[in-house]
């Protein structure tokens, strides 16, 4: 009778320490180092960008508006004098008034003009006709605001304006659009909004096709059709876009200048001067640079005001799916 043994187990050996392990951690080490450094030379240029031409302005404005200023004589610590007199100055006054009104009136036009445009492109037209439409639109934002200004000048000349020439065509009499202050400052809304409305427009472009084509389906089955079907389903989805579009174009409104100086130089009288041009005339034409700089910062002021009660109001208005 023959018995087996039963197999031997073989003694486990203590696991070797990997030599190559502190090299391999040494070399990621190394390579997180080199990204890190290589991370931060990229990034150089813009953070020095935006520190020169962005943050120290901002800061040189900011203290330039407590101190009087014309550049050949030292600055002199005026305190809050400078902002009392802006506030007492009527010019100011008017021009902050005139800004006001510009908004309300441009950012109305931009925004009603860039949806109605929007929707006719998106539902209405084929996908050739779209690309054309949005190229077409967006091309006066890229030109200059001085070049578009100087050309509308001409084309809404009271004596050989092409406008008035083609107004006399069915016997309307020849419009002073640039000597009046009503006639100016209708030519200066219009011209601004038809520069800009293209950003809106593709903003709003954007928007509608980010709305599920079942919602619209939705609605038909529910009986809604035509402005209803817009009112109820088109501008709830859209809040979003309609929001963002609505702080940018204001914003921007708020810092009108090309159209207004070149169109009209702020004539006649006070009745086209803006905010900015009430900085630029301050600094350039009369040296005030303290002056301009406390405008400059009651401007700011009230874009960051506006801008804040917008998000404020947006968690009311704005529907987010």
């Amino acid at each position: 009778m023959s018995t087996t043994n039963p197999p031997r187990e073989r003694p486990r050996q203590a696991a070797r320490p990997d030599a190559t392990a502190p090299a391999r951690n040494s070399r990621a080490s190394a390579n997180r180092h080199s990204q890190r450094w290589l991370a931060w030379v990229f990034l150089a240029p813009t953070i020095l960008g935006m520190g020169l031409f962005t943050l120290i302005p901002i800061v040189a404005s900011v203290v330039l508006a407590f101190f009087r200023w014309d550049i050949i004589s030292a600055p002199s610590f005026v305190g809050f004098n400078n902002f009392a007199e802006v506030v007492q100055d009527p010019t100011v006054r008017v021009s902050f008034l005139n800004t006001i009104v510009f908004v309300v009136v441009a950012v109305a036009l931009q925004l009603g003009l860039a949806l109605a445009l929007a929707i006719m492109v998106q539902e209405k037209m084929p996908a050739w006709l779209r690309v054309f439409f949005r190229s077409a639109f967006f091309f006066p934002l890229i030109l200059s605001a001085a070049s578009v200004s100087i050309f509308m000048r001409y084309l809404f000349n009271e004596q050989f304006g092409v406008v008035n020439w083609l107004l006399s065509l069915v016997g309307i009499p020849a419009v002073p659009w640039l000597t009046t202050p009503g006639g100016s400052a209708a030519v200066v809304i219009l011209v601004y909004v038809w520069q800009n409305f293209g950003f809106s427009f593709l903003l709003f472009i954007g928007g509608l096709a980010s709305i599920p084509v079942e919602t619209y389906e939705a609605a038909s089955i529910d009986g809604a059709t035509g402005w209803r079907k817009h009112l109820h389903v088109t501008l709830p989805l859209l809040s979003p876009t309609t929001l963002v579009a609505s702080v940018m174009a204001i914003i921007s409104a708020l810092q009108v200048f090309d159209q207004p100086y070149v169109l009209t130089r702020g004539g006649p009288g006070d009745s086209t001067r803006t905010a900015v041009m009430v900085i630029f005339e301050s600094a350039f034409q009369r040296l005030e640079f303290g002056q301009a700089s406390a405008i400059g910062v009651l401007l700011t002021l009230i874009i960051v005001a506006i801008t804040a009660a917008q998000f404020r109001l947006s968690k009311r208005f704005v529907f987010y799916q």
